[in-house]
């Protein structure tokens, strides 16, 4: 059991003597606040309720302030509880990289990782690498999320994202991974039932499968031959904002898909899509590692970023 000295001031005038905490009812105080709840605190954590509700009491005692106050509906945090769940973070925070560091110098990497990956390549390319990752590092962790939008990095819980794009945010830490062509393809069903299109302007006469992200239609397809450009406005009756279900449906015979070659890498092997329009070229995408700050920067995400560009270097190398 790990346990920490704090020294909380409520207020400027207002000095509190050094309290021995445990660490696990600071982690589980910060859990409320992100729930809301105590039952889904207690759910996610796998321990009842009234460990969760034992364990902020005992905080709140031996603060000698309230943290939250209860409804029958809800908790809403109280100032003292805001102040005290800024210095809490920041302590576990440094107790973290604290223990990074310590294991860094045995040369391990260690703790918990919590990563997103995007839909299609996340899970049918990454997942085998972070196995391998795992099993390299055998005292790290990871929770593994699974999404094709840039996360907000608090609400979603996650400390690292795999994206497609280089983010706006400038405070954001981006590392670039990889340069991905896009390809359009279909299955061969498809193409022997409507035709194999010619020219990019092909497109508007076919059922073209379009991927929504973040609210943002993409059903517009960019090709070039030489100096000249052709966007071209496709249409289709299938959406979605997963890229594995449009990869699916273009599988299943369902219209034209357009997406970076390692997520239908394996169908266009296997011969399950044909690539089509192999006369132009589409803007390649640009595949970033991103963390909400330079803090986050430590020996396990340097350690991914370097096996991630490795693994996609070798398998856009074929």
């Amino acid at each position: 059991m790990f346990f920490i000295k704090l020294k909380y001031v409520p207020n400027i005038n207002t000095i509190k003597n050094k309290l021995i905490m445990n660490i696990s009812d600071l982690n589980l105080f910060i859990r409320i606040v992100e729930t809301g709840k105590i039952t889904e605190a207690a759910k996610q954590l796998d321990i009842t309720p009234a460990a969760v509700s034992s364990a902020l009491k005992r905080l709140e005692q031996q603060l000698d302030v309230q943290l939250l106050v209860r409804t029958t509906r809800h908790l809403r945090i109280t100032p003292q509880g805001e102040q005290f769940l800024f210095h809490c973070r920041q302590a576990l925070d440094s107790l973290e990289q604290g223990r990074i560091a310590a294991h860094q110098m045995q040369g391990k990497l260690g703790g918990k990782l919590r990563l997103s990956v995007p839909s299609d390549s996340g899970r049918n390319t990454v997942l085998s690498w972070i196995d391998e990752f795992l099993d390299l590092h055998q005292a790290l962790s990871i929770d593994l999320s699974v999404s094709d939008t840039l996360s907000n990095f608090f609400e979603d819980q996650v400390d690292l994202v795999l994206r497609y794009g280089k983010p706006q945010d400038s405070t954001l830490i981006s590392f670039h991974i990889a340069t991905i062509e896009r390809v359009t393809c279909a299955s061969p069903a498809y193409l022997d039932n409507f035709g194999i299109p010619s020219h990019p302007k092909d497109l508007r006469h076919h059922e073209c499968l379009l991927h929504l992200r973040a609210g943002r239609l993409f059903s517009h397809w960019q090709y070039a031959d030489g100096n000249n450009t052709h966007k071209i406005k496709v249409e289709g009756k299938r959406v979605s904002n997963d890229t594995d279900i449009v990869r699916r449906w273009a599988v299943n015979g369902k219209g034209i898909a357009h997406r970076t070659k390692i997520d239908v890498m394996s169908d266009l092997e296997s011969g399950k899509l044909v690539e089509i329009l192999t006369d132009y070229q589409s803007p390649a995408a640009e595949l970033h590692l991103i963390c909400p700050s330079r803090k986050q920067v430590n020996p396990t995400v340097i350690a991914l970023r370097e096996l991630l560009r490795e693994k996609f270097a070798n398998m856009l190398s074929v």
